[in-house]
């Protein structure tokens, strides 16, 4: 239905007279502090800034919070962290699950620290014990502190590679995983019915910690946390073999990864590992980089000159919570280093965790099986095919690669070998349920003094990867709409796209459409429908002719639509044109 242009103008006017009266609210009222009334005064007469802070409360979704630090209901303020905290202790309280306590971490960035506090202190108030890291720590410690304490919850401040504006808020459950139906559900309605920020409850830290209801955690958990990761080592006796031969160059992006990364690798015998001296420290501002995120270039301009400088045989860097880790591989032939994409990485350490582990058992479980999300790479069916083990397919998010565990191990059925998605992230072991870049980290240097022993390149070795299963090779196209406006714009093209899909990409036909928000699998020759047998999600996925594919969904932690796509290619070469082309038609036909 279309309204009328003076009923749309006659809403956006009623819209602005009511963020004008919370604005002024919020100026008037005495329970917000005098710097955040000083920041809101600065923007009087600023009609376009009062209405993004002031349009809508700052939306807990299924990932939690995460927006521009600033003052108003739709930033991220020391009063939007005590909101949600106030509704995940209602959660928590109607759980009966006060007794086990949240585990609460931070990263970097600005403000980390204080909204941490904010929250345990809410939580303190509310009867419900936090155990709070003395200082910042990675993403996946926190979930593994979630378990190993035995907490009902656990909350993260960060907003991992975003840029320095921002800050998050991640809550996690008791299997360690962020959270999933029902509980998502559950919290975001506690949140919502929160509607007045005065009745949010909070007490001085000090009282709390006389009280026991806040506790600092540190170095113990610290060191289990690395006796866990320790254990997925596979050929301890090939890093002592090659350790003074082995160069790896490392950078933390000046987050949270530099102390355990170092710490790990450290542990287990490397010795030359160079970390970038400019990105070494924690700084929130990220004064080196304009977007601390592992998939851009520019987050390893400085990496890859003390590559250069060091004849490294890779580079690792770490975003600021140190769930994800991007990675360049020298090719000894060209002496240049080949950057690793997510689903590259991810394909390469499944087999090689895969690989060895039958290698060295002889045999792998029969019910072992991997996990993937519905964006990542098709090779990872090739490698499950050829070990005989299942895949299992799940929405995108760590989380539901997370979720996936806790079946299996509630179930009693099914062994977990390696799960990972496209976005820089995987999970070897069990010890946590979130993706993990120490771990990964570890893992990979691993296998570089794995295949350095027997001669080869962590490159050459992908390379006999992709002559054994096939030249996958996949991309992602984001584009951003910022604001109110923004938001109207993803809409309509999800929903131009899903009434009128596109039945072909240039040379591609499209086969079968799944709906995962209409729960369909519609196959475009016969007409017959089917369930994809996942939850409702706002994604649209085309499978195409060529075993090509592309999927297409808002993300769901920044204002972006992305097209995932995946295509097959005779060699490398031929997979890279077949991609470019497929980029390009897809611009075309839906941007």
């Amino acid at each position: 239905m279309k309204y009328p242009r003076e009923q749309i103008a006659e809403y956006k006017r009623e819209r602005r007279v009511v963020m004008k009266k919370i604005y002024e609210a919020w100026l008037a009222n005495p329970y917000f502090d005098e710097d955040t009334k000083k920041e809101l005064d600065s923007i009087r007469g600023d009609e376009n800034e009062i209405k993004e802070r002031f349009y809508a409360d700052l939306e807990f979704g299924t990932a939690g919070l995460r927006g521009i630090i600033g003052a108003g209901t739709n930033r991220m303020n020391v009063y939007t962290v005590r909101k949600a905290t106030q509704g995940l202790a209602n959660y928590i309280l109607s759980q009966k699950g006060e007794k086990k306590g949240v585990a609460i971490a931070f990263d970097s960035r600005r403000m980390s620290p204080e909204f941490a506090d904010e929250a345990a202190c809410c939580l303190a108030a509310n009867g419900i014990k936090a155990y709070v890291f003395e200082s910042l720590r990675p993403t996946p410690e926190l979930s593994f502190a979630v378990r190993e304490l035995g907490c009902i919850s656990g909350i993260n401040v960060t907003a991992s590679h975003n840029p320095p504006e921002y800050n998050g808020y991640k809550v996690y459950w008791e299997d360690g995983a962020q959270i999933t139906p029902p509980h998502d559900t559950g919290i975001m309605d506690e949140v919502k019915a929160v509607t007045d920020y005065a009745t949010v409850k909070t007490m001085p830290k000090e009282e709390a910690v006389k009280a026991g209801l806040y506790e600092n955690i540190g170095a113990a958990i610290d060191d289990r946390y690395m006796e866990e990761l320790k254990k997925n080592v596979l050929h301890p006796n090939c890093i002592k073999e090659v350790e003074k031969d082995l160069r790896i160059v490392y950078t933390p992006l000046h987050g949270t990864g530099n102390i355990p990364v170092r710490r790990v690798l450290k542990e287990l015998g490397f010795t030359n590992v160079f970390v970038v001296p400019e990105q070494e420290l924690p700084d929130g501002e990220f004064p080196t980089v304009s977007y601390p995120n592992p998939e851009a270039r520019e987050a390893f301009e400085l990496a890859l000159a003390l590559a250069k400088e060091k004849d490294a045989d890779l580079v690792l860097a770490t975003d600021p919570d140190a769930d994800r880790l991007g990675v360049y591989v020298k090719d000894s032939k060209s002496g240049e280093y080949i950057c690793l994409t997510g689903n590259m990485s991810g394909s390469f350490l499944a087999d090689y965790e895969i690989g060895q582990k039958l290698a060295l058992e002889g045999k792998l479980p029969e019910d072992g099986y991997m996990v993937k999300t519905i964006v990542t790479t098709n090779l990872v069916d090739a490698i499950a095919k050829y070990y005989g083990i299942k895949v299992v397919e799940c929405l995108t998010g760590f989380k539901w690669i997370g979720r996936e565990i806790l079946k299996s191990e509630q179930s009693g059925e099914g062994t977990y070998l390696f799960g990972f998605e496209e976005s820089y992230g995987c999970l070897i072991g069990t010890h946590a349920r979130d993706k993990d870049g120490i771990v990964a980290s570890m893992a990979l240097c691993e296998a570089a003094a794995y295949y350095k022993k027997r001669g080869m390149t962590l490159w050459d070795a992908m390379i006999n990867m992709y002559e054994k299963y096939g030249y996958y090779k996949d991309d992602v196209i984001a584009i951003t709409h910022k604001g109110i406006e923004g938001l109207e714009k993803i809409k309509s093209t999800m929903s131009g796209l899903r009434e009128n899909p596109p039945m072909e990409f240039g040379p591609y036909k499209v086969t079968a459409i799944r709906d995962y928000d209409r729960d369909t699998i519609k196959n475009i020759q016969t007409g017959e429908e089917g369930k994809t047998g996942l939850p409702k999600s706002n994604v649209l996925y085309f499978e195409l002719t060529d075993d090509a594919w592309l999927c297409i969904r808002p993300s769901g932690t920044e204002p972006k639509i992305k097209i995932y796509f995946g295509v097959v290619g005779k060699d490398m070469d031929d997979a890279d044109k077949k991609s470019r082309e497929l980029a390009e038609i897809v611009k075309k036909t839906l941007l």
